[in-house]
């Protein structure tokens, strides 16, 4: 009788493991996560840990403002991002 209760332990983590990672696929198809096909760009994770950094370290703060006012003169002046520039 042991064996069974441990086949349907595997079989319960099986189907939950399955559930969830439909789940991820779907909020990663409205564009809520980033799970298993799209990859995030890596400027945005640098701004994610500029961000982090800033609020840990109060000097990096000027940073992050510096390049909020670079990107909204940008969008506002319509020009194409320079070269080595990302979005």
């Amino acid at each position: 009788m042991i064996p069974m209760k441990i086949l349907i332990w595997i079989a319960a983590a099986v189907i939950a493991l399955f559930v969830l990672d439909r789940l991820g696929l779907l909020m990663e198809k409205r564009g809520w996560i980033y799970y298993r096909k799209k990859k995030p760009s890596q400027s945005s994770l640098g701004n994610a840990f500029l961000e982090i950094q800033s609020i840990l370290e109060p000097s990096k703060k000027i940073l992050v403002e510096v390049k909020k006012d670079e990107k909204k003169e940008q969008a506002q002046s319509g020009d194409p991002p320079k070269p080595g520039q990302s979005e």
